[in-house]
């Protein structure tokens, strides 16, 4: 007679895996997922895609495109807040995607790995909601610290990663919410943040097989593993949220990527990219500097001292770039874009102009504005910053900056600009 030996106990053994606790992590991304996925969208939209194929850093995307509008420049902090929430909600729910990964890592490993056509839908679910999630997860998080290191431009593969990883959380949403909505009415929230290790017992075996066979003993309580979580969130938050918030909060932001100490002056603020990184050489910029303007009455060739005897004009308005950094309201001087589009034919209702910069490297050396931007009275061919003429690393001698548009659209080391131009050749 064969007896049958006993089954070891395998290596998921906590007696805190169970649907309950998998389904509050799940809530939680539940409500921030969509947030990233809508913000995400907004900050590809302020880009004006459709505006040129410069400006465009994911062509072909085709009816995924659909939402894309013209970027209004009311209210002017409007990038910085969508941005701001995108990248900082997308830290903060790093320990939560991490415990909700770590609560159903059972599954990920369950033999045989397709039992059904319906199981092995939902197998595919999970290969796209878990390797869409680090995927996005992960090129988000490297390139807010400026060290993305995927093949490829962050802008497409971030892109469609979202639409994939967005649509396994649709599909999954949809196989799972019933069971989830059971889970969580199965345990009172209030009881468990109340209940210590020594109370702590497995939930019933579940159909799914969360809940292990042989749960060792509890070392954490519930309420335990939920507080390491919420506080893992909470300490990020503290330290990534002030780079976009400001105030004092801006010192305790040691996740920003450009540090908490940019010097200080007029110009002892946060710059993406200085001059001697974007290969700007004293000739390009110096007193030599003209700027072509360009437009239906033809061209005109202006040196700082021509700009600076046109009407100046100020204005308000902050920096914010897609890491998710902003500068803060900075005041700047200059040349309204509107009134130089005047000078070139465009009197009454200026449209959109080209803008193009000295520098030899990198992306977005050229941008499209639209008709909307150029026409806003606080969008500037800025010469000075908070009393002082530009330094060389915020564009010297003259940048663009427009109300509501992201950091890269305010070009900088301008020298010249196309206002009305129907083709938009790409930057030799």
């Amino acid at each position: 007679m064969n007896v049958p030996l006993p089954r070891p106990p395998g290596p998921w053994r906590s007696p805190l895996r169970g649907p309950w606790l998998t389904s509050v992590f799940g809530a939680v991304l539940l409500i921030g997922i969509p947030v990233l996925f809508v913000t995400g969208l907004l900050s590809y939209a302020a880009y004006n895609p459709g505006l040129s194929h410069v400006n465009d850093k994911t062509p072909g995307k085709g009816l995924l495109g659909f939402y894309l509008f013209s970027w209004p420049t009311h209210p002017y902090w409007l990038y910085r807040v969508t941005q701001g929430v995108h990248v900082t909600l997308g830290i903060v729910l790093v320990p939560v995607l991490l415990a909700k990964l770590w609560s159903v890592v059972p599954k990920l490993f369950a033999l045989p790995p397709v039992r059904s056509a319906g199981h092995a839908l939902e197998r595919l679910s999970l290969v796209l909601l878990v390797g869409g999630g680090l995927f996005e997860f992960t090129t988000g998080i490297l390139n807010v610290q400026l060290d993305y290191v995927f093949p490829g431009s962050f802008y497409p593969l971030h892109f469609y990663g979202g639409w994939v990883f967005f649509g396994a959380v649709l599909a999954h949403v949809a196989l799972k919410l019933p069971t989830a909505v059971r889970a969580l009415r199965s345990r009172d929230l209030r009881a468990e943040l109340r209940t210590p290790t020594s109370r702590t017992r497995p939930e019933a075996p579940d159909a799914g097989g969360l809940v292990p066979r042989h749960p060792a003993d509890p070392t954490i309580s519930r309420r335990g593993a939920l507080g390491m979580v919420g506080l893992g969130s909470l300490a990020l938050l503290v330290v990534t949220a002030g780079q976009s918030v400001g105030g004092p909060l801006r010192r305790a932001a040691l996740l920003a990527p450009h540090g908490r100490s940019p010097g200080t002056g007029p110009g002892g603020f946060p710059v993406n990219k200085p001059a001697a990184a974007a290969r700007i050489r004293p000739q390009d910029v110096g007193p030599g500097w003209r700027l072509t303007v360009s437009g239906a009455a033809g061209s005109v060739r202006l040196g700082l001292a021509d700009l600076q005897r046109l009407a100046q004009h100020s204005a308000a308005l902050p920096i914010a770039c897609v890491e998710g950094w902003s500068t803060g309201d900075q005041h700047w001087e200059g040349v309204r874009l509107r009134d130089l589009a005047a000078l070139v034919g465009h009197p009454a209702d200026p449209p959109g102009v080209f803008v193009e910069s000295v520098q030899r490297t990198g992306s977005f050396r050229a941008v499209a504005l639209s008709a909307q931007q150029v026409r806003d009275g606080r969008s500037l061919l800025a010469l000075r910053v908070n009393g002082a003429a530009l330094t060389a690393d915020h564009g010297r001698p003259a940048r663009v900056i427009v109300p509501g548009a992201p950091g890269v659209m305010n070009t900088k080391w301008v020298g010249r600009l196309t206002f009305g131009a129907t083709d938009f050749p790409e930057p030799a």
